[in-house]
């Protein structure tokens, strides 16, 4: 679980809800407003579904799941794993790999790749590849948050004018001015909240999950490609370490010179 995600969302949601208590003496009610969410979230949904595919649409609710549930494996235990698996392999053969427990699903690709002896051309095309359509698959559902997040200030902007349209019919009649503004006032309040405090904070958080996945997926090409050509582990260690902060990149229990 990524605790920053969840105590941001909380939190903000928290904060936005003490806000409207505050202001409305304790009357939460008098902010909601059925037409306003309609308009905003049942707007920016349908137009979304025409902005993607089906099948993309419906994917986004598991997508949404790397900002709050996905465990990121660290740069250090990756290297730690590639380092025991090149050792592994200079003294006993890639076939000492065939059973080795790696957790890591795109590593264990690899070192399957190995294990089966293809060519080191074809194992780096292979998973090059693979990095590149998992980067871009998962960019999609960035885009699609991205997107709601504009969509909702837009929702909330139409709401508004409907709003308007339904006060200024209805001037003769003083009873429909307080409904017609509410959702004049409340689908653009909706709009902003939607976007700021929920769908572009966590566009962002998936944005950064699929760098850091596609950060770690190269150090484990590399350690792949290093571990094929048979580089000594150390060397192996020194090269990865490179992907690592410069305060991070001596190995442990080694003074930096």
């Amino acid at each position: 679980m990524d605790l920053a995600t969840v105590i941001g969302f909380i939190a903000t949601i928290g904060v936005m809800v003490w806000a409207l208590d505050l202001s409305s003496n304790g009357n939460l009610a008098m902010f909601v407003d059925i037409p306003s969410i309609v308009i905003v979230f049942g707007g920016s949904a349908t137009a979304l579904l025409m902005k993607f595919t089906l099948a993309q649409f419906g994917a986004a609710g598991k997508a949404i799941g790397k900002a709050f549930m996905f465990k990121m494996d660290s740069p250090e235990a990756l290297i730690e794993k590639a380092v025991q698996l090149a050792d592994a392999a200079r003294k006993g053969g890639f076939l000492a790999l065939e059973e080795a427990e790696i957790p890591n699903a795109f590593m264990k690709k690899g070192i399957d790749m190995l294990v089966d002896g293809h060519d080191a051309d074809v194992v780096r095309s292979t998973l090059e590849k693979d990095i590149g359509l998992t980067y871009t698959r998962h960019g999609e559902y960035v885009g699609m948050f991205k997107q709601l997040g504009d969509l909702g200030p837009a929702m909330g902007m139409i709401g508004t004018l409907i709003g308007l349209v339904a006060m200024l019919a209805n001037m003769s009649d003083p009873k429909s001015i307080g409904p017609s503004m509410a959702v004049a006032l409340l689908t653009t309040l909706y709009g902003a909240m939607q976007a700021n405090c929920i769908f572009m904070p966590l566009a962002d958080k998936m944005a950064l999950r699929n760098e850091e996945e596609k950060t770690n997926n190269e150090l484990i090409l590399d350690a792949i490609m290093g571990i094929q050509d048979g580089q000594n582990p150390k060397v192996i260690e020194g090269m990865l370490r490179n992907y690592l902060k410069a305060s991070k990149r001596e190995p442990k229990g080694e003074p930096a010179a």
